[in-house]
C-alpha cells in the first residue's frame, strides 16, 4: 500500500476522501499544520498532496514544502469554485492538480508517473487516456457524473462531441467503471475497413444462416474469431458508424436485439452480452434523417448519452491538462522537465482550441521542440507556434495583420477576465501586466468586464 501525506483537508471532509484513496491502495497520514507536514517529512519520504481551500496562504504552505524538500512529489486538490488556483498551483510546480475529491485512480497514476519519470517510455497509457477526463469545470463534472449513472447499467452509451474531445476516453471509463479488470474493450472503426473486411471482422467469415439450415430462424452467426465474439463480458465500441453498410448495419442490430447467436463452430446459441457504444459527432443527425445509419440500430447504441464539451468550453481543465501534456512529452524528448509561465499559462487557457485536446497537445510538442535548451516556457514560445491565419487565434483572412493581432488581443484579454471572473488585480497578474496598463488596453480595445 502506497503513503501519501494529505495537508490542509478540512476535519469534516476526510471520511469522503479516505474511503475511496484507501480503496485504491492509498494510505493517508492527515496533517493540519506546515509544521505537521514537514515534521512527518523528516521522518520519511512520501508524496504530499495540499488542499488549496485556503486560497493564497496554502499555496504559501506548498512552495514552502518546496522550499524545504526540492524533490518533494507535490501534488494538489482544487476546489470547483476556485478554477483560477490551478494556474497558480502549476505555476509553484505542483506534479499535477486534482478535482475534489481527489480519484483514487489518478491520484496513483500520477504518484507512479512522477516516480517513474527518469524513463521516458514509462507513462501508462491510462494516465494519457484520463487526461481528457481533468474535471475542474462545471461541464466535465456533468460528464462525470454520467459516467457513473451509465456504469450501473449495461445498456448502450453514445458519446457525443467534436474530434479530440476525448470520446473513447469516456467510453473506457464507463467500460472500466463497472467491469472487471480482464473484460474486453474492443474498438471496430467502421470507416478503416472495406465492407467485406469489416462483415468479416465483426461476425466472422461466415454468411448468415439459411433458413431450413437447422439453425434457429433469425439468428446471426458468429465465429470465435469475430470482434463481436471477442467482446462478450465486455464493451463493443463502434467508430463511425455512419461509413457501414446497410447490410452490416441490420445484422449488427439483430445481435444487439436478439443477445443471442449462433456459433458457427460448435452450431449452437450463445448468449451475445455485449454493452455496445459509439462515437459521434454533429453529422449524426444528418445521417439518421438521411438514412445512412438505422434508427433501429442507433437507438440500442445511444440508450445513454454523453456529450462531451468542446475544450475551449472547459477552460478551467486546460491548466493541468497542459502541464499534463508537457510532462509527457518531456519525457518523450528526455529533455529536463520544464514549466510554462504564468503569461503562457493563461494564453493556451484563452485559445478556442479547435481542434480540440489533440491541437493542444500538438502545439506544445513543437514548442517543447524548439526550447528544449531552455526551462521555461513563455508566452512568446507559444506564440511562435499559433497562427493569426485561421490557426489557434482567430477567424483567419479578416483585415490587416495589425487588426488581427488588436482582435486576438481583445479576445485573449476578455477571456482572461471571465476566467478570474472581473477581478483586476487577478487578471492583470494572469496577463503579465500593471493593473493601469490592464485598464489602458481594456478602454482601448472596448473590452468590458466578465462576470459569471
Amino acid at each position: 500500500m502506497t503513503s501519501l501525506l494529505y495537508l490542509g483537508c478540512p476535519h469534516s471532509e476526510r471520511g469522503e476522501v479516505e474511503q475511496p484513496l484507501a480503496a485504491g491502495n492509498l494510505s493517508v497520514v492527515w496533517a493540519d499544520t506546515e509544521a505537521a507536514a514537514l515534521h512527518e517529512l523528516g521522518r520519511r519520504d512520501v508524496p504530499v498532496i495540499v488542499d488549496l481551500s485556503r486560497g493564497a496562504a496554502a499555496l504559501q504552505v506548498a512552495r514552502d514544502l518546496r522550499a524545504h524538500h526540492p524533490d518533494l512529489l507535490l501534488f494538489a486538490v482544487v476546489d470547483a469554485r476556485r478554477p483560477d488556483l490551478t494556474i497558480e498551483a502549476v505555476l509553484t510546480g505542483v506534479a499535477d492538480v486534482f478535482a475534489r475529491p481527489p480519484s483514487a485512480r489518478r491520484v496513483a497514476l500520477a504518484i507512479d508517473r512522477e516516480l517513474n519519470y527518469a524513463s521516458p517510455g514509462s507513462i501508462a497509457d491510462a494516465e494519457l487516456e484520463d487526461a481528457a477526463l481533468y474535471h475542474h469545470s462545471p461541464q466535465m463534472r456533468e460528464v462525470m457524473h454520467v459516467i457513473a449513472r451509465a456504469a450501473k447499467m449495461r445498456a448502450g452509451v453514445v458519446v457525443r462531441g467534436e474530434d479530440g474531445t476525448g470520446r473513447q476516453v469516456v467510453a473506457r471509463a464507463v467500460h472500466a467503471a463497472q467491469l472487471k479488470n480482464d473484460a474486453s474493450f474492443i474498438v471496430v472503426d467502421c470507416a478503416a475497413r472495406e465492407a467485406e473486411q469489416l462483415e468479416a471482422a465483426l461476425f466472422g467469415a461466415v454468411l448468415p444462416a439459411r433458413e431450413g439450415s437447422g439453425t434457429p430462424r433469425g439468428l446471426e452467426r458468429l465465429t470465435r474469431g469475430s470482434r463481436i465474439h471477442a467482446a462478450i463480458g465486455g464493451t463493443l465500441y463502434v467508430q463511425h458508424i455512419a461509413d457501414a453498410s446497410t447490410r452490416i448495419q441490420a445484422r449488427l442490430a439483430r445481435v444487439l436485439r436478439d443477445r443471442e447467436a449462433i456459433l458457427v463452430e460448435t452450431g449452437q446459441p450463445i448468449l451475445v452480452d455485449v454493452r455496445p457504444m459509439t462515437s459521434v459527432d454533429a453529422s449524426i443527425d444528418v445521417a439518421l434523417e438521411e438514412g445512412r445509419v438505422r434508427e433501429d440500430l442507433f437507438r440500442r447504441l445511444s440508450v445513454i448519452r454523453i456529450d462531451m464539451p468542446a475544450l475551449r468550453n472547459r477552460r478551467e481543465d486546460i491548466p493541468a491538462l497542459a502541464n499534463l501534456f508537457v510532462h509527457e512529452i518531456c519525457a518523450s524528448l528526455r529533455v529536463p522537465h520544464k514549466t510554462m509561465s504564468r503569461a503562457a499559462l493563461s494564453l493556451v487557457s484563452a485559445l478556442p482550441w479547435r481542434g480540440n485536446a489533440t491541437e493542444l497537445r500538438a502545439v506544445l510538442e513543437a514548442v517543447l521542440r524548439s526550447v528544449a535548451a531552455s526551462r521555461n516556457i513563455g508566452i512568446e514560445d507559444v506564440l511562435s507556434h499559433i497562427h493569426l491565419d485561421g490557426g489557434a487565434v482567430a477567424e483567419g483572412g479578416r483585415g490587416t495583420l495589425r487588426e488581427a493581432r488588436a482582435r486576438f488581443e481583445r479576445e485573449y484579454i476578455a477571456t482572461v477576465l471571465e476566467q478570474h471572473q472581473g477581478r483586476i488585480s487577478e487578471a492583470a497578474r494572469a496577463l503579465g501586466i500593471q493593473r493601469t496598463n490592464l485598464y489602458r488596453k481594456m478602454r482601448a480595445l472596448n473590452v468590458n468586464r466578465r462576470i459569471k
